[in-house]
């Protein structure tokens, strides 16, 4: 039997897994659309639980469709669990998500090849409609879990498609005979690329996930009024359009002057009826402010809804806010997070602390036992995108980094 300490992920066999799974729901240029709970999620899914029945995992199904792949210790007691996602955005890549769920057989396949018995049980999850592409919110399946969102509300969820959750769930066959939150972890360490560029930049190979921003999701719908482009004048419009224009102009100056993590993005905007010589009657947008401190990000929501009633009295209109999602910082777990780094320079690789821009299921389950991150580069910053990529020698890294630590975890 070897030495834990010699052990290494197999490369080859890690990007096997990763093509194959992206030719589940492929599309042109090299990247995959996986919309949570379409036939592309359930293929995906039956392959996955596949190769956990392979590796001998027990697999256990919960109640939202969440997949658990559960690997025996030497003793009983609450697993150490990895794991990420495999459902898409549209125009997904390759790696997102996949690469924490498919490291994670890639560790259990090591350990089996090892005969390497864990005292603790390790644990690989897949969690539902974690990008929110399809249904609202996004990191759906382990906020469930974890207790952030009841069962019947997630179920009640319709689709930009108007199909219901529960529905579709029931019918790709994911719902699962075991309750939410049966398994809960000892620990959760996700893997995942960067999605954004700054190991690229600087050149380095991993970064230790030890915060993660605050999230604020609004839909702001403005009701004007609808005449004529040429023969309205200025001072007696009541355009839907300006305004919304004037608050997507006032979330980049927002964001400028307060500066430090402090971001501001308007994603989506509808304008009705959208002819271009009449005056919009009605836009729908969005607004999504993000930072790591929470105090921040109370006074960035306070000052925008401030500047929109104020533009709304001056501009005639109504402006109605509604709150799509709404997620405090998360500061994860320092024990883990320098685990992390110890055991990337152990191996030999360049490693940062660092602040994830983006959610992850690891926020959800820090609401229930220690976590934290894994990162890899992401070249040139792209995700949500077909050209996504990281290279081979650093996912290799980063899943080397991470069954080293899950080695730590299970045996501590």
């Amino acid at each position: 039997m070897r030495s834990p300490r010699d052990l290494r992920i197999d490369g080859q066999a890690l990007m096997a897994r990763l093509d194959a799974l992206a030719e589940v729901g492929a599309i042109e240029g090299g990247g995959g659309c996986r919309l949570a709970l379409t036939d592309e999620d359930r293929a995906g899914r039956d392959l996955v639980v596949e190769w956990m029945r392979q590796l001998g995992l027990f697999v256990r199904i919960d109640a939202i469709g969440n997949i658990f792949g559960v690997r025996a210790g030497r003793e009983d007691g609450r697993p150490v669990m990895t794991g990420s996602h495999i459902d898409t955005v549209r125009t997904g890549g390759r790696y997102d998500g996949n690469y924490g769920v498919l490291a994670g057989l890639e560790v259990v396949r090591t350990l089996n090849a090892a005969e390497i018995l864990t005292r603790r049980p390790l644990c690989v999850a897949v969690f539902t409609n974690e990008e929110g592409a399809r249904f609202a919110p996004d990191m759906m399946g382990s906020l469930v879990h974890a207790g952030g969102l009841s069962l019947a509300e997630a179920l009640a969820q319709r689709g930009i498609d108007g199909a219901a959750l529960g529905e579709e769930l029931a019918r790709i066959g994911y719902v699962g005979d075991m309750p939410v939150g049966t398994i809960q972890p000892h620990a959760f360490v996700e893997l995942h690329i960067e999605q954004g560029p700054v190991l690229d930049q600087e050149g380095v190979t991993l970064g230790a996930v030890d915060r993660l921003q605050g999230i604020s999701w609004q839909e702001l719908t403005i009701a004007g009024q609808s005449n004529h482009a040429g023969t309205t004048p200025l001072r007696l419009r009541h355009d839907a359009g300006f305004v919304a224009g004037a608050i997507t102009m006032f979330l980049r100056e927002l964001a400028r002057k307060m500066g430090g993590n402090q971001l501001a993005t308007v994603g989506k905007l509808d304008l009705v009826p959208n002819i271009i010589n009449v005056i919009p009657a009605r836009a729908t947008m969005t607004v999504d402010l993000r930072n790591t401190d929470e105090p921040q990000l109370r006074e960035a929501e306070r000052r925008l809804a401030a500047f929109t009633a104020d533009l709304a009295q001056a501009e005639g209109v109504t402006v109605t806010a509604r709150t799509l999602a709404r997620l405090e910082p998360v500061i994860f777990d320092a024990d883990i997070a320098g685990r992390i780094e110890r055991v990337a320079g152990r191996l030999g690789h360049s490693i940062r602390r660092m602040t994830s821009g983006a959610g992850h299921d690891a926020q959800m389950m820090a609401r229930i036992c220690p976590a934290a991150m894994i990162f890899t580069p992401s070249v040139g910053g792209l995700s949500h995108n077909v050209k996504e990529f990281t290279r081979p020698e650093d996912l290799k890294a980063g899943a080397d980094v991470l069954l080293h630590t899950l080695i730590e975890l299970a045996e501590a």
